[in-house]
């Protein structure tokens, strides 16, 4: 069963936030997610990074208030998800509510604490349903503490910077390990909230302490640094990665055995070209840049190396067969109550040109819509096939 499974994987986008999830340019890369799932889409909204705050519920209810309002044209339907502390009733593991997770065509998390949602998710049935769910089709974004929390090794960033422990990095949640990616995400690295006397750059680390925990990582790391108000969307499946918002994206090819990586000061960002990345091992991508992962680091086939047990895509794939069905047959019956209302004139031309299009006569095809047009109706043709709009 698990064979048919990992032959059919989806896997969804995954949005990681420097910053600034619910600022205007976070808007923008909401819609970049959003405009590719199916219409009205379940927004499921997981509460465990700020699960122990007296008020998670308000942390995340704030970005739920931000896509109801800013992201409404979507109508998404929105749920919380309060796996907030492994041994209460708000675990992690409690499968009653953990169920919008197994129907979410997007997962959000985000501000909290990294080593805390790495306790709590580590192993959990969340992870598995998130990691399952993900992997068929569902997008995740990311920002703050959960962006942090999925990589390979996590920057204990309170724990150094506010408690003063000693520099040190924490086992991740690994997400991209699926991939044979040893990923480390650090937003905010572009901060400058110390000013000309404190550099708190590099997730509040400054370049010199940053420096250190670069050469205590494991020789084959990879670090992924996102600036503030700035998203890294990773899509799996075209081994692609976009930089969108007012920053940009700094890949670093990092540790021992990449002996020749060099960080590229900030003013000089612009002044890096391509050929001078690939002689550096340290990249930076602007905002609008595109880059293609397997032209910089080697990508596996999903679960190569790793046990997957069978039972959580099972799960899912049960559950999203009943979505689909019942999308399915919305969309008809919307499709049923509209054409009733189009003439039979505009009805027979649209089949005739449909008719032009399988036969590749692109001449007619653009005679019809224009003739169409001037009946006083419009085409538009999308992935699921074209519709027809009243002027």
């Amino acid at each position: 069963m698990l064979g048919s499974i990992m032959t059919n994987l989806t896997p969804g986008l995954v949005a990681l936030f420097g910053s600034g999830e619910t600022s205007p340019s976070g808007r923008k890369i909401f819609d970049f997610v959003l405009s590719r799932l199916p219409a009205q889409p379940h927004i499921v909204m997981l509460e465990t990074p700020a699960g122990f705050e007296l008020n998670s519920s308000q942390v995340i209810g704030k970005v739920g208030d931000f896509i109801c309002h800013r992201l409404q044209n979507y109508q998404p339907r929105l749920s919380i998800v309060p796996a907030r502390m492994r041994g209460t009733p708000f675990s992690p593991d409690n499968p009653e509510i953990l169920q919008p997770l197994l129907e979410a065509d997007l997962i959000f998390m985000g501000p909290g604490s990294p080593t805390y949602a790495i306790r709590q998710l580590q192993d959990s049935l969340a992870w598995h349903y998130l990691v399952a769910r993900h992997f068929m089709g569902a997008s995740l974004v990311l920002a703050s503490a959960a962006t942090i929390a999925i990589s390979a090794y996590a920057l204990p960033v309170y724990e150094i910077y506010k408690v003063g422990e000693d520099l040190h990095w924490k086992q991740g949640l690994d997400f991209f390990g699926l991939y044979g990616l040893p990923i480390i995400f650090v937003p905010h690295w572009n901060n400058n909230d110390g000013g000309a006397d404190l550099d708190t750059s590099r997730c509040f680390m400054g370049r010199s302490r940053f420096s250190q925990l670069l050469e205590m990582m494991p020789k084959d790391s990879i670090v992924m640094g996102i600036d503030e108000r700035t998203a890294l969307i990773i899509d799996m499946q075209e081994r692609i990665c976009h930089v969108m918002g007012a920053g940009g994206v700094t890949m670093v090819l990092s540790g021992k055995f990449h002996v020749n990586s060099r960080l590229v000061n900030l003013s000089d960002k612009d002044k890096v070209e391509r050929g001078e990345r690939l002689l550096s091992r340290t990249y930076y991508f602007k905002s609008g840049e595109s880059f293609p992962l397997d032209e910089y680091i080697p990508v596996d086939t999903p679960f190569k190396n790793f046990a997957i047990r069978s039972e959580f895509f099972e799960q899912v794939e049960k559950v999203q067969g009943h979505i689909e069905a019942n999308r399915q047959a919305a969309q008809n019956q919307k499709q049923i109550e509209f054409l009733q209302e189009i003439p039979v004139e505009i009805q027979e031309l649209v089949a005739e040109r449909q008719s032009a299009r399988e036969r590749k006569d692109w001449k007619s095809a653009d005679i019809l819509r224009q003739k169409i047009a001037s009946l006083g109706w419009q085409l538009v043709d999308t992935p699921e096939g074209t519709k027809v709009v009243k002027e």
